[in-house]
């Protein structure tokens, strides 16, 4: 019968695409078992719930035991959501363990849209998810998400965000009448967005999606300095007057020094239900063609659909309302790449942070003097 060191050697040949290492190595494969039947077990730790290819790598890893002449083999799926080591522990959200900044540089390009749908997409992909709508003046979390609750405040002021469709939510909304303008100057409304940050309560999550306002003002300086952000989503139609805006949002990320994730382009294509064809209304591929122009990850395209606005405004967004349509389809896939680009984010940091970790324990006392 094959040893555990020759099953660990198999599994080897099992590699997580993105992170570009083999399953063992990564530290994937735990209580690795041989029971008294001839049969093997193991636990396959991956480092996201909404890992797009979990089930693909169970499947290898299953195999790989199975060629060495196993029949009965179980790798029981988990995961513990990493996060970005380096960054300050004492300012991250108690219980969050990844901040992602959704942003666009101008209004009207359905980022509101594409926070909500990535947000259920992460939860019904096993992930434990919430919304920070920090969109102070056109607050719209609320209503998409159809939330019936109010938060519920403590005696020490501390908030509990309500749930619906699996996620967790702050919004301006639930503090405000739904037809009554937020008529605040800057600071009262960066004030509102700390109060944001530091008195919700979140609990335990993997991701904390912030749904920004459009633009690179007061806001985005504020939560950049408040809140840990992990890494920014960038969202744009494909025609050039919002990708123009969409650079000057890159920008603000890169002089925050703020990993920007990738690029996602919505409202792209419009499929006709009469003749199927595909109708570039906004053109196609620009946010495409950005993302390449900087060197960064395109994220994926979202066609244009009347059923997700309507999905938005009944509060069940179109990923659990329509499952089967295109645009549901597309968040999907776009969820669980954002969920990879943060893994290899949080991989990348933890490399650079191993060849600079310097082990001053055996140095000369002259080299210490010249570090000094």
């Amino acid at each position: 019968m094959p040893t555990i060191e020759q099953i660990l050697e198999s599994l080897r040949s099992v590699q997580d695409p993105d992170l570009h290492k083999d399953i063992v190595t990564l530290g994937f494969v735990q209580n690795l078992e041989i029971d008294c039947g001839g049969g093997v077990s193991f636990d396959l730790v991956l480092t996201t719930p909404a890992c797009p290819v979990k089930d693909l790598l169970k499947a290898q890893a299953e195999d790989a035991v199975k060629a060495l002449g196993f029949e009965k083999v179980e790798a029981r799926l988990s995961a513990v959501t990493t996060s970005r080591p380096g960054m300050d522990k004492a300012q991250m959200l108690p219980g969050v363990k990844n901040v992602l900044a959704i942003a666009s540089g101008k209004g009207g390009v359905g980022k509101s849209t594409v926070t909500v749908n990535l947000a259920v997409a992460l939860a019904m992909r096993g992930a434990k998810v919430g919304i920070l709508d920090a969109d102070i003046y056109g607050p719209s979390q609320g209503m998409m998400l159809g939330v019936t609750e109010d938060p519920e405040m403590d005696a020490e002021r501390r908030v509990y965000p309500p749930t619906a469709q699996g996620v967790k939510v702050i919004s301006m909304s639930m503090f405000n009448d739904d037809e009554a303008p937020v008529v605040w100057r800057g600071p009262m409304v960066s004030q509102m967005v700390q109060n944001f940050v530091r008195q919700v309560q979140w609990g335990e999550l993997d991701y904390l999606l912030i749904d920004m306002p459009p633009g690179t003002g007061d806001i985005q300086l504020t939560l950049t300095q408040q809140a840990p952000i992990t890494g920014a989503v960038i969202v744009s139609t494909p025609q050039d007057v919002a990708l123009l805006d969409a650079k000057k949002g890159l920008k603000m990320f890169e002089k925050v020094s703020v990993p920007v994730l990738g690029i996602i382009e919505n409202m792209s294509g419009f499929v006709c239900d009469g003749c199927g064809k595909v109708h570039d209304i906004f053109r196609r591929d620009g946010a495409r063609k950005v993302a390449v122009g900087y060197g960064l990850p395109f994220l994926g395209a979202v066609p244009l659909e009347p059923g997700v606005a309507l999905s938005g405004d009944s509060g069940a967004p179109v990923v659990a309302s329509a499952p089967n349509s295109l645009s549901a389809k597309a968040f999907m896939e776009i969820a669980g790449r954002v969920a990879s680009e943060l893994s290899v984010l949080h991989a990348q940091a933890g490399k650079v942070m191993t060849e600079f970790d310097i082990d001053w324990g055996g140095a000369s006392e002259e080299a210490l003097e010249v570090a000094k």
